[in-house]
């Protein structure tokens, strides 16, 4: 068992079901640790806190050094890292909607008095149209 199991069972636990629901698996999730940037003084300098994760599948990378422990850090990613994919998931379905929606709009039909309009509105710019054509003289 590792340390980040023992730090906060439960939460790994409900993350790990959330990520699964989601099909992120374990596998998939590259994990690189790293020095962390900012303020900490000696601790940040010494010890790799910051973590790199990376879900290969999506391409999807989050960094984490909210926190001082490693176990926290990698706890907090996997949650930043579920959040991006379901926010990248929920804008697909939104466009698939949008698209949906859009083609659903051209090709319903036009009421009566729409159709005559627009066909009033085609025969006008026809007109103008032909009233561009050159004059030919008459021989």
């Amino acid at each position: 068992m590792t340390d980040h199991a023992q730090l906060l069972p439960s939460e790994w636990s409900r993350l790990r079901q959330k990520l699964q629901e989601r099909g992120i698996r374990e596998q998939d999730l590259q994990e690189i640790f790293v020095r962390s940037s900012g303020p900490g003084g000696q601790h940040v300098n010494k010890v790799a806190t910051c973590v790199v994760l990376r879900h290969r599948p999506s391409g999807t990378i989050v960094r984490c050094q909210e926190a001082r422990t490693q176990g926290q850090n990698r706890l907090i990613a996997r949650r930043l890292l579920l959040e991006k994919i379901e926010k990248g998931q929920r804008q697909e379905e939104q466009k698939n909607i949008q698209q949906k929606e859009k083609l659903r709009r051209k090709k319903r039909r036009r009421s009566k008095a729409a159709k005559e309009v627009m066909l009033e509105q085609k025969r006008h710019r026809a007109q103008k149209k032909l009233d561009r054509h050159k004059i030919r003289a008459i021989e």
